[in-house]
């Protein structure tokens, strides 16, 4: 086991630099545009594509770090450039993981790949699992998946809902039910490819927050895809399903395994917006001068800024050590990627709000960012688990309760 330290290794200070420097020079520039047009921003997830950060390498690379610390070293950076254009960028990455969490060997190499296409042809793709009416409550999936046996395919229908690259994306990954009797164990996760017939895009989303990452729903209408289109493969499902009939403890939810491993994930985007807010108002606090002096020079602002970094390192520490477990396959007895999904949202939100605060009018408006990244930081409080549900995942896991 390595070595308690805190300390980055050269790779991870190069790597944290190098994003850092896309995220000021690429992203900041065009920030508030996407925000304004609410569309994909593809000429930006093609410059990511084009240095590097959005592949299939740069992910694999920083997922093998056995500190866990990479990946989110470069979340928080691309955050702190702009969680819409982050979300643009990363929005792949859950169907990455899905497929890595319960894809074969065969299937990993070749969806992930045709997740984010090359520097010259940029693919993108989604996970779909909530619902009109399933959001927190995966058990209550209503999208099915039916086995065609004298054509090995499996015939999916249902409606998705707030779906990152819903409809647009060239891979969608898409958990739907089996055996509804089963609820949530009854549940598996199925690749369709682009351009299958029976997939479309449903609603497009216009929301309050990251508005430069797309969010729509799918609608799926006798959508045929191939028996060996299952991740993990019939056989493996069959098993699982025949365990869970007999009452036997299997290895848990498709969605919720995916969601579990990403939570530290979301945890350092929250951080990373929570940081371009704290530093954009600790500079504007003492530039800003009323009666005669810099307004960090009075207690009400300064003590809030301190709070402020406070809560911000504390955010960050929890992401780490999520990350950390996570990579060194350490369980969340406590539910630690909850504990820092939960923290960072929330503390971005705080921090965010309290910017504001800080600018006074100029908060408000939209000539600065500080509004913009306070509707971003609202979002993280919700989507991949909301903070009572996260909250209620921690209640469970140190009492061993089965808190409803």
């Amino acid at each position: 086991m390595t070595e308690f330290s805190l300390a980055l290794s050269d790779d991870q200070t190069t790597v944290r630099d190098w994003v850092h420097g896309f995220a000021l020079n690429v992203m900041r520039p065009v920030a508030h545009e996407w925000d304004e047009r609410e569309e994909t921003p593809w000429p930006v997830i093609e410059e990511a594509a084009k240095v590097g950060i959005y592949s299939m390498d740069f992910f694999a690379s920083a997922l093998a770090d056995s500190s866990g610390v990479t990946m989110v070293l470069a979340l928080e950076e691309l955050s702190w450039g702009d969680a819409g254009l982050c979300m643009a960028i990363m929005g792949s990455t859950l169907a990455m993981a899905a497929i890595m969490g319960n894809g074969t060997p065969q299937q990993v190499g070749e969806w992930i790949p045709a997740c984010f296409g090359t520097p010259g042809d940029v693919k993108i793709a989604a996970f779909g699992v909530s619902e009109p009416d399933a959001g927190s409550d995966v058990s209550s999936l209503r999208t099915r998946a039916i086995y065609d046996e004298a054509t090995d395919e499996w015939v999916l229908n249902g409606t998705k809902t707030w779906i990152t690259n819903g409809g647009i994306a060239h891979v969608h990954v898409i958990v739907a039910s089996v055996d509804p009797t089963l609820g949530s164990r009854g549940h598996a996760s199925f690749v369709i490819p682009e351009g299958t017939p029976g997939l479309r895009m449903g609603q497009k989303f216009q929301k309050m927050g990251i508005r430069a990452s797309h969010t729509a729903e799918v609608i799926l209408e006798d959508c045929r895809i191939p028996g060996s289109c299952l991740l993990g493969g019939k056989e493996k499902l069959d098993e699982k399903l025949a365990r869970a009939r007999e009452g036997v403890k299997t290895s848990g939810q498709a969605a919720m395994a995916t969601f579990e491993a990403t939570r530290p994930y979301v945890g350092a985007q929250a951080v990373g917006i929570a940081r371009a807010a704290y530093e954009y108002s600790l500079d504007y606090a003492k530039e800003r001068r009323q009666f005669n002096k810099a307004i960090i020079e009075n207690q009400a602002i300064a003590f809030k800024l301190a709070d402020i970094k406070m809560r911000i390192d504390a955010a960050r520490l929890l992401v780490w050590r999520a990350a950390w477990m996570a990579a060194n396959k350490q369980p969340f007895l406590s539910g630690e990627g909850s504990q820092s999904k939960l923290f960072a949202s929330e503390t971005a939100v705080h921090v965010t709000g309290e910017a504001i605060q800080i600018l006074g009018g100029y908060g408000y408006v939209r000539d600065y960012p500080v509004e913009r990244w306070h509707r971003d930081a609202k979002i993280y409080t919700i989507f991949e688990g909301t903070s009572e549900i996260q909250r209620l995942i921690i209640a469970r896991a140190i009492s061993g309760v089965q808190i409803k």
